[in-house]
């Protein structure tokens, strides 16, 4: 029983950064549009999608496969939907650079970057944190 509330605790994880990610391109993509017009909207949301859309590959690809005895079968699958994570952002960049250059690089960049920051951020982000240890 214990092992199936972490196994959801850890879905709920990862939904809730990417839901998180996807708050941070609406927000920029609005921020983009107030400042920029639909250019910087279109930027910023150029440079959310393409930080998300990988993102969501890799929770995808983890999550058909549990962890346990088939602890290799777990790690092989890490490598593979990281390897394509890379493969689809380096495709998904370079297809927005040839296809659709943004009118506003820098609101794609800061949208790119920001939802790639939530990674390291989502810690924050997390419900029920432990209170600090006190010596």
């Amino acid at each position: 029983m214990q092992r199936h509330a972490a196994e959801r605790r850890g879905r709920l994880d990862v939904v809730r950064l990417l839901r998180l990610q996807g708050v941070v391109t609406l927000v920029l993509t609005g921020i983009g549009a107030l400042v920029s017009g639909s250019g910087g909207a279109l930027s910023a949301l150029l440079g959310g999608l393409a930080g998300l859309i990988p993102s969501l590959y890799f929770a995808w690809r983890i999550g058909s496969v549990r962890g346990g005895k088939r602890a290799r079968r777990f790690v092989l699958t890490l490598y593979r939907a990281e390897a394509g994570k890379f493969g689809l952002t380096v495709a998904l960049l370079a297809m927005v650079f040839v296809a659709a250059p943004p009118s506003n690089p820098i609101f794609f960049f800061v949208a790119y970057v920001a939802v790639l920051f939530t990674h390291w951020l989502a810690p924050w982000f997390k419900r029920g944190r432990p209170a600090p240890e006190s010596r």
